[in-house]
């Protein structure tokens, strides 16, 4: 009976040709398609001439090696896809810069002198609609009844004015030319905006949302989120948010 010896120099020997050689892995330690070649060509020099591997078998692992190759090459490209998709996205969103959208929101920021539109979205003809403007304590400073609307969006714009008329130096109501009360100013804030009104003979809160400028975009880091927009007052939205873009 034969002894088994590890020794390496008559493992050496057993080789046919030239003694493969395992190229250096560059990279983070991944496995490339060359070492899985290299794994390949070590079990061949290694195997037991008297039980080769089957040839399904062999089929088999080149099956595996290319299929692992072939999902490697597809991650890159959709990285590259994905890297395109961003840039043109941004780009995109890059023109909406300085326009006013329209966001799902409450919020209606005064800057004391410019107008601000809601708008109020009517899933049905309603009557009786109330609307209130209240300032940041809760008050309500703007008050309107609109008698009625048709289904779809209603704008509401308010040039700031309140329910309050103005008074002059010495206390007395303000009225102009033609004797029509002034209404108070509100200063500058922001306010919110409730609207309801009866459907169907029934009375409803109605989903409001507000114009508002974008004034920059704010570009994801590909893990969390994705590119954002920065309405004024409105803080981040997700282009999805746009409801409609004033033009």
């Amino acid at each position: 009976m034969s002894n088994v010896t590890n020794d390496k120099s008559a493992l050496d020997g057993m080789y046919w040709g030239e003694k493969p050689t395992t190229p250096e892995s560059e990279g983070n330690g991944a496995l490339t398609q060359s070492d899985f070649f290299a794994l390949l060509t070590q079990q061949l020099a290694y195997q037991d001439p008297t039980k080769p591997v089957e040839n399904d078998q062999m089929i088999a692992q080149m099956t595996q090696f290319t299929m692992a190759d072939g999902i490697s090459q597809l991650n890159t490209n959709f990285k590259d896809f994905a890297t395109t998709m961003n840039s043109s996205q941004a780009l995109q969103a890059s023109s909406l810069v300085g326009q006013y959208v329209l966001v799902k929101s409450d919020d209606m920021v005064f800057d004391g002198e410019n107008a601000v539109v809601a708008s109020a979205n009517f899933p049905e003809d309603a009557t009786n609609i109330k609307v209130q403007i209240k300032n940041a304590d809760g008050v309500v400073v703007r008050s309107v009844t609109i008698e009625d609307a048709a289904a779809g969006r209603l704008q509401l714009p308010w040039d700031g004015t309140t329910d309050t008329q103005a008074l002059n130096e010495d206390g007395t109501p303000k009225v102009d030319k033609d004797g029509n009360p002034v209404m108070e100013l509100a200063p500058k804030g922001v306010y919110t905006i409730s609207v309801e009104g009866s459907i169907a003979g029934k009375n409803e809160a109605i989903v409001t949302s507000v114009y508002a400028p974008v004034t920059s975009i704010t570009l994801g880091n590909g893990t969390t989120q994705g590119l954002l927009l920065n309405v004024y007052g409105q803080g981040q939205k997700k282009l999805s948010d746009i409801e409609e873009i004033a033009t």
